[in-house]
């Protein structure tokens, strides 16, 4: 059985030298490592790998996101484990105008706004991470010579409604207009062009046989396609393509003689799956083939999201019922955004929103990035040893988990906040008239313990939903020109949905249109566990996500493309060439669902009670504003930000 198992992994390729190590600073991130502390007496902090000229993190491979090194302490904290492995504080003498917790949008976007109102300001922004950006993490390839990049996280310029005048006002600030970046940039003819289109990858555990099946419509592309010819190749049951054909094309009432506003309301009650299976009596394979098409939005199946939501998001099954198009009163954010304003303008950078990550360092931090637009930020490799100079305005210190934050004072008349953060070498502290929590608000209640007691319990109730961005380096794609696809959706997949890198060219930087030439692929996972209420399914992913050595997305990685493109000659043993897994357990910020969760008066949300000022401590994050948006991000650090201006 042992050699069997080898001999399956030497098909893979599990034993080919490839680009993917682990990134751990060559420091020992052991919470017992944290005994060097020395109470009392002013002492710098010591230098730091991100000093060093050769320190550039997104560049590595292996398992990032939430990468080895960045939550054992704050893991420790929760636990209440870590004070008891501290010898003690070592107080760098550091007093600034503004601490920022968390080095993410919202705490660079916090930095920007506080310094536009005091430009004389010294602001310091710490971060748990090895690289800045938080969830806009960038993921850079060199190629065969050629730059090649992607999202590691957040993927675009997207919102449910359109971007408010701070946020709005903040990206022009940074040479940031997205309508005409995307009719200059995008290039999503580029792969229909080529012949290719979308397909679905049918496993046989979940549909009684492995078969790729290509013409698949896909809204999201662009492209056509008949789900009758679709759907007479793919290995369903008779019954189970008439229920699809019926879902998608059909227009019938499956609650008649009921008006508009009650049918919304059934619906919000209502799980997508109860939908199908219990309102318009589809077969379970049928359930089956829709049930992973919510995770992307949601982080989980169609049994954890209403089916008005699902109606809200354009899904199929309700065209019959007569709906009125607006929006209803127990709708989420994203749906009832999208129906009742469009949502927001949209373009991708081809690192995702990185590139607003790193355009906001480089106004923060002068000479950290070189450069002059939006467009050369794109290409342009930032100088890390840099961000923490003793002499910057602004500095950025990374590595760096807060494990304390607190007022000088009473709350009601503090003189200012004091922040701990570790290192793997100590415990540090540092002072500020001021600080941004700018980071997982759930983490805020062990870093704040004199909070109220209320505000704890609502910032508790916040779970963010875990997920997966996996970028993949091919040697090259000849294999999904074969097949006539660019991407795929896999229902019992490991990773639900994989496609080729989105095609956008800007300043220097172009996207690769050669089949025979390298190019990187996103797969997307986000695990769950169907059944359960949508929060439970949350925290089952993220402890599942925790416990997954690299070796095994490693190994399903090799093994779902292996069997999904065999039949265009794709190896994986050959053509896969590096491997990032960018690993979220807590990923998207939460928003309301109607099925699990009860309707709050405006102001008594937890998000809305949690987010309160205490003293000189304001706090941020998109978790502060209930939705997983970079204009949220933003809003949340401005509201923040004036909070504290206002003392």
């Amino acid at each position: 059985m042992a050699d069997s198992s080898r001999r399956d992994d030497e098909a893979l390729g599990m034993d080919r030298r490839i680009d993917r190590r682990d990134f751990l600073n060559g420091v020992a991130f052991a919470i017992g490592a944290l005994g060097t502390g020395v109470a009392g007496g002013a002492a710098a902090a010591p230098a730091w790998p991100q000093d060093g000229q050769d320190y550039y993190p997104p560049l590595l491979t292996g398992l990032r996101g939430s990468h080895p090194g960045s939550f054992e302490n704050a893991h420790a904290l929760k636990d209440g484990d870590f004070w008891s492995a501290a010898s003690g504080i070592s107080d760098t003498g550091e007093d600034y105008d503004l601490v920022v917790v968390g080095g993410g949008i919202s705490g660079l976007a916090a930095a920007h706004f506080f310094r536009a109102a005091r430009p004389d300001a010294r602001i310091l922004i710490l971060d748990n991470h090895d690289d800045f950006g938080g969830h806009a993490k960038r993921n850079e390839f060199w190629l065969d010579g050629k730059l090649h990049l992607l999202n590691g996280g957040t993927l675009e310029i997207d919102s449910p409604r359109p971007y408010s005048p701070a946020a709005d006002g903040l990206l022009r600030s940074l040479g940031v207009e997205p309508v005409a970046l995307a009719e200059a940039c995008d290039r999503p003819k580029t792969y229909p062009s080529l012949g290719l289109k979308h397909g679905v990858f049918f496993d046989k555990e979940t549909f009684g046989s492995d078969r790729l099946v290509t013409g698949a419509p896909s809204r999201y592309e662009g492209q056509g396609g008949s789900w009758g010819d679709f759907l007479a190749k793919a290995p369903l049951s008779p019954e189970a393509r008439a229920d699809i054909l019926r879902i998608e094309t059909a227009k019938i009432d499956y609650m008649p003689g009921v008006t508009s506003d009650e049918k919304k309301d059934r619906l919000s009650r209502m799980s997508y799956r109860a939908y199908l299976l219990e309102i318009a009596k589809v077969q379970p394979m049928t359930a089956a083939f829709y049930q992973t098409h919510t995770q992307g939005e949601w982080g989980v199946g169609i049994d954890a999201v209403s089916a008005l939501d699902c109606w809200g998001f354009y899904m199929p099954g309700f065209q019959g019922l007569n709906l009125e198009g607006r929006t209803a009163p127990r709708m989420s954010f994203t749906p009832a955004g999208y129906k009742e304003t469009g949502g927001s303008y949209v373009f991708h950078f081809p690192d995702g929103n990185a590139s607003i990550a790193r355009l906001l360092v480089r106004s923060l931090v002068p000479g950290a990035i070189p450069g002059g637009d939006c467009r050369d930020v794109v290409v342009a490799r930032a100088d890390y040893g840099r961000l923490d100079r003793p002499d910057n305005a602004v500095r950025i210190r990374l590595s760096s988990v807060c494990v304390r934050a607190r007022n000088m004072g009473d709350p009601g008349a503090s003189r200012g906040a004091e922040v701990a953060y570790a290192r793997a070498d100590g415990v540090y502290r540092v002072r500020g008239k001021a600080c941004v929590l700018a980071s997982w608000n759930m983490m805020i209640p062990y870093l704040c313990p004199d909070l109220p007691e209320p505000q704890k319990a609502a910032l508790h109730q916040i779970v963010k939903t875990p997920l997966v961005y996996t970028s993949v380096a091919l040697r090259d794609w000849t294999a999904f020109q074969r097949l006539g696809i660019s991407s795929v959706t896999a229902p019992g997949g490991y990773h639900t949905s994989f496609g080729l890198n989105w095609p956008v060219d800007i300043g220097s930087y172009e996207a690769e249109r050669s089949p025979e030439k390298p190019i990187l692929l996103h797969m997307t996972r986000t695990p769950c566990k169907p059944g359960l209420p949508e929060h439970d399914q949350n925290r089952a992913g993220r402890t599942e996500l925790l416990a997954t050595p690299f070796e095994t997305f490693e190994r399903e990685i090799r093994r779902q493309l292996g069997r999904t493109l065999a039949d265009g000659g794709f190896d994986p043993a050959r053509d896969i060439t590096a491997i990032t897994v960018n690993r979220w357990p807590h990923g998207y910020a939460p928003e309301w669902n109607p099925l699990w969760g009860q309707v709050y008066p405006p102001g008594e949300a937890p998000n809305e009670i949690g987010h309160a000022r205490f003293g000189r401590i304001a706090i941020a994050n998109a978790d502060a504003g209930a939705a997983a948006y970079t204009d949220c991000a933003i809003d949340q650090a401005h509201r923040a930000v004036g909070e504290l201006l206002s003392l």
